[in-house]
């Protein structure tokens, strides 16, 4: 095996090697140092490029022209004195304490322009600040400070005495009215008579001395009341009546419970029934037909009989008389169309000029007047001939009526 190899120093050669010249390590950073590489160590010692740790023992390494800065301001192991209250602090803790210092001056963050130690600050807002927010004693809303004076003024709970000085404690302002209304003895108030006509007005106190004087009085207001009410009733059921009047000239009359009904008018000698009432045509004759269901004259207790009349009208006056347009009775087949075509029993007259019932009715004339006695068909159907179709259905008949009015008529 070969011996171990052997090195020596070869002092002419360090001294040669030392004697090069070359740039500074940091000279890519910016260093424009250069020299030979035996004075290399003596210029890194102040080399302003070179990383070096922080004295205060910090853990952080820097270039040595950034140490300065980092010192002062940055490093969290500095000493650092408070201006306001001269504590000392490491930069670490001085962080926290900034902000926060009872000594600092600050402006009162409520902006009222106020100046003073931090210290100082809580109990400004809370009891000399004008910019603080206070809630209304009375009310409870938030409100600035100088500005709660002037909410007084329309605050609605602030509590203000009775206008008319009746002695009740002091009342909410919006409460005022109803206490006027309602509670204040003092207030004048109308009589509860007053929609029967009383005009009298007194103070609340002295209403019941008002009442029991006036019974007599007022029983005769409401009395007089009642019957203009009563007038008031008629006419209003009397337009009502008139306005669901039919007014197309044509009337379709249901009978209904008709059994019972032909029963009863064979109890009872001529017992007709009456329809309701229809126009002719808008602004026209007024018109009702009857019906005997037992037959009336040649067709009692043999025939249905049918009538029309002419009833007093709103637009009589207005009209032609005698009543002269031709009119068309119908009974009407309740078979269903689809099965057999319907066989209505159908009549028509031109009305006779003469016959007092188409004159112009007097005022006076109802329904009921037996000198008005309808014209039509005494032997319209006979009771045999209305059992022989559907005219009687589900115990009721139809009777249709109706009425031609010339075009220029209804023009």
């Amino acid at each position: 095996p070969l011996p171990p190899l052997q090195i020596y120093p070869d002092p002419e050669l360090e001294a040669q090697v030392l004697s090069l010249a070359i740039r500074c390590i940091h000279s890519e950073e910016g260093c424009r140092w250069s020299g030979l590489i035996k004075h290399l160590q003596a210029h890194l010692g102040t080399c302003g490029f070179n990383v070096i740790p922080c004295p205060n023992r910090c853990s952080a390494k820097l270039s040595r022209r950034d140490l300065p800065e980092h010192v002062q301001h940055g490093c969290p192991k500095r000493r650092v004195k408070c201006e306001f209250c001269a504590s000392d602090f490491t930069g670490e803790a001085f962080e926290g304490h900034q902000g926060t210092c009872p000594q600092e001056s600050v402006y009162c963050e409520n902006k009222c322009g106020a100046r003073m130690m931090r210290r100082l600050l809580s109990q400004h807002a809370l009891a000399e600040c004008p910019k603080r927010t206070q809630p209304c004693t009375y009310c409870a809303k938030e409100f600035v400070f100088d500005t709660i004076q002037n909410h007084q003024y329309q605050c609605p709970r602030y509590p203000v005495p009775c206008p008319n000085q009746c002695g009740t404690p002091s009342i909410a302002r919006e409460d005022v009215p109803t206490h006027l209304k309602e509670s204040c003895n003092t207030a004048m108030l109308l009589c509860p008579f007053k929609e029967a006509g009383c005009k009298h007005r007194c103070p609340k106190l002295a209403m019941g001395r008002h009442l029991e004087e006036s019974t007599k009085a007022h029983l005769g207001m409401v009395c007089a009341l009642v019957s203009r009410q009563r007038q008031e009733i008629l006419e209003l059921r009397r337009d009502v009546e008139e306005l669901s009047v039919s007014s197309d000239g044509t009337l379709i009359w249901k009978i209904a419970d008709y059994a019972r009904k032909l029963q009863e008018a064979k109890a009872r000698s001529n017992y007709e029934f009456f329809s309701p009432p229809f126009y002719t045509h808008k602004y026209g004759y007024k018109l009702q037909v009857s019906a005997f269901l037992n037959g009336n004259g040649s067709g009692e207790s043999s025939h249905l009989s049918v009538y029309i009349r002419v009833l007093p009208g709103e637009y009589d006056n207005l009209l032609e008389w005698p009543f002269s347009y031709r009119v068309t009775f119908s009974l009407l087949d309740q078979s269903d169309p689809s099965l057999s075509k319907p066989q209505h029993i159908t009549e028509t007259f031109h009305p006779d000029p003469n016959w007092k019932n188409f004159q112009k009715p007097g005022a006076s004339r109802s329904s009921l007047d037996e000198s008005t006695l309808g014209f039509g068909y005494p032997k319209f159907i006979s009771h045999e001939d209305i059992r022989k179709r559907n005219y009687v259905r589900d115990n009721a008949i139809f009777i249709k009526a109706s009425v031609e009015i010339p075009q220029k008529i209804l023009a």
